[in-house]
């Protein structure tokens, strides 16, 4: 019975972790977060009451609570962080702050207490790596110009990456996992219309709800692979189970290869799907897609990546893992998920 600390608990990969957890396994989870939006159903749930440990803070001040939980879970899970391209541009030292800084006394701690650390890393360390996939073990990571700020998230995750790499040398038991454009329900908040202020399917999600117009950066030629976050949380439960101790020590990219798309081509698929929906079919039929620069949606700091396809090779093999969600199907999942919540989205014309 393993006892998981999650911290950021409430996150997207936070709260879909808690609730598989919860569902397939005798498991406790320990979990800290800011807020409960996303884990209230789980906090009710009477049948988890006795598993689901939930404290209300945040890790750059309950200081202490972080430390006493790593000691005394078995595995910890940071997932705290800024990841939005937006706030990169246009607040870097915040995204230091908390993804590199905050996090770093967590990663001490569970050296310090012999824990099995999972960690998040990050499609974004490859930066702009020219490698038609990229492997965890063998790809230059490549970043732009330090006038780019863009890159300030890419270069935090990989100075975690090499420290805990280092801490590894040392005998602490780690896994870096790096998620490649996980979508799914909760990812951000469909009800913030600010451009940028969301990852790229939810904004478009937002957009179409709203029948606003899908702004495409660059002509929206810039691909990736997208991973169906029931997908992604099959390998992290694998990770954490660590049977045998297979995941000790490793690096995973966990995405689906299948599913590498362009924006553009991801707009047009939402734009699609969505008229078969009662509830979608108005704001979609008001939506055209327009185009515009990074510079004007992003700032002077941004820099963007062609193409990031995951090497998975690895994963799949020592976890006994592999993606199987369709891209179309992944889509579908989030329709129906917001089905719910169209009127309160928008409202935000209002």
């Amino acid at each position: 019975m393993k006892k998981v600390l999650i911290l950021g608990v409430n996150g997207f990969i936070g709260h879909h972790l808690s609730k598989r957890i919860l569902e397939t396994t005798d498991w406790h989870v320990y979990g800290m977060d800011m807020n409960t939006d996303r884990i209230t159903d789980l906090l009710e749930n009477e049948s988890y009451k006795s598993r689901m440990h939930f404290f209300e803070g945040d890790i750059t001040i309950n200081k202490e609570w972080v430390e006493y939980h790593v000691k005394k879970c078995d595995v910890i899970l940071p997932l705290v962080a800024i990841a939005t391209p937006s706030t990169y541009v246009k607040a870097p030292l915040r995204v230091f702050e908390l993804d590199f800084e905050a996090n770093l006394p967590i990663v001490r701690s569970a050296a310090k207490y012999g824990k099995h650390l999972v960690f998040p890393s990050t499609s974004e360390v490859y930066g702009m790596c020219h490698d038609e996939e990229f492997d965890p073990e063998n790809s230059e990571l490549i970043c732009g110009p330090i006038n780019k700020p863009r890159w300030i998230y890419s270069n935090a995750k990989q100075l975690m990456d090499r420290v805990i790499w280092g801490y590894g040398m040392e005998g602490l038991n780690f896994t870096l996992f790096r998620p490649f454009n996980w979508i799914g329900a909760g990812l951000d908040s469909i009800h913030t219309p600010k451009e940028g202020s969301s990852r790229v399917v939810t904004q478009f999600f937002g957009h179409i709800v709203r029948g606003e117009n899908i702004s495409l950066v660059d002509g929206g030629h810039q691909k990736r692979a997208f991973t169906d976050i029931d997908d992604g949380i099959d390998a992290l439960m694998k990770i954490i189970e660590n049977k045998n101790g297979a995941a000790t020590g490793k690096i995973y990219n966990i995405g689906n290869p299948v599913n590498n798309y362009s924006i553009r081509e991801l707009a047009d698929m939402m734009l699609k799907l969505a008229p078969q929906y009662p509830e979608y079919a108005d704001g979609a039929a008001k939506v055209q897609i327009v185009e515009t620069t990074s510079g004007a949606y992003y700032g002077a700091g941004y820099q963007d990546v062609k193409n990031r396809v995951p090497k998975i090779t690895n994963t799949c093999e020592e976890l006994g893992w592999k993606p199987t969600t369709t891209m179309a199907d992944a889509l579908k999942k989030i329709f129906d998920a917001y089905r719910s919540q169209v009127a309160e989205a928008q409202k935000l014309m209002d």
